[in-house]
């Protein structure tokens, strides 16, 4: 597809902010996530990882356009919601490297991106020594009115990717969903992946 793939660290993603910004307000507006975004909310939001010298933007290029991006952060530089349910189960949370997400425009879907996307955060996860990968989906009822007919979750994805579905490890995190007035908390469950000592 002519794709490029480029990866930045630390304040090397700040001339990246606004694409990145830009890429998740268009894919997390469709079903589950249902997020209606703001780019100041998303600036603020990405400047966690602009401030964190071990932060990841793994960027899926075509051209000079941005069509997909994957994030990653140490566990210790993310958001205090992404960090309590580790500290409840009493894991370290410098053995953590947390993946933010991965967006990518639907019509570059399919060709393996997704699968580049998990690589590139393992290995750096691994140089730095972190022996446990993360990141956490929202769950949405069966039943939800904007479920699509044919919507298949990325469950057997993830566990293809040696991810294990942690049920008891959930986060509470507030946006504001399509048609509604005002942010909401949404329950956000973990998956996890541990290859012992890094």
């Amino acid at each position: 597809m002519g794709i490029a793939i480029q990866t930045v660290s630390g304040a090397q993603v700040l001339p990246w902010l606004d694409a990145v910004a830009t890429l998740r307000i268009e894919v997390f507006r469709d079903f589950p996530y249902l997020y209606d975004g703001t780019l100041d909310y998303e600036r603020r939001y990405l400047t966690t990882y602009a401030s964190a010298a071990d932060s990841l933007f793994v960027l899926a290029l075509d051209g000079d356009k941005v069509v997909g991006a994957s994030t990653g952060i140490p566990l210790v530089d993310a958001e205090p919601e992404f960090q309590a349910p580790f500290m409840a189960r009493q894991i370290p949370l410098e053995n953590v490297f947390y993946f933010g997400e991965s967006v990518l425009q639907r019509h570059y879907r399919g060709h393996g991106l997704g699968h580049l996307f998990f690589d590139a955060r393992e290995t750096f996860a691994a140089t730095l020594g972190k022996p446990i990968t993360a990141f956490c989906a929202v769950e949405r009822p069966d039943t939800h009115p904007l479920r699509p007919a044919h919507y298949t979750p990325l469950d057997a994805f993830w566990q293809q990717r040696g991810y294990s579905k942690q049920s008891d490890m959930r986060a509470l995190y507030a946006w504001q969903d399509i048609g509604e007035p005002h942010t909401t908390d949404k329950s956000m469950v973990f998956w996890l992946k541990n290859r012992g000592k890094a």
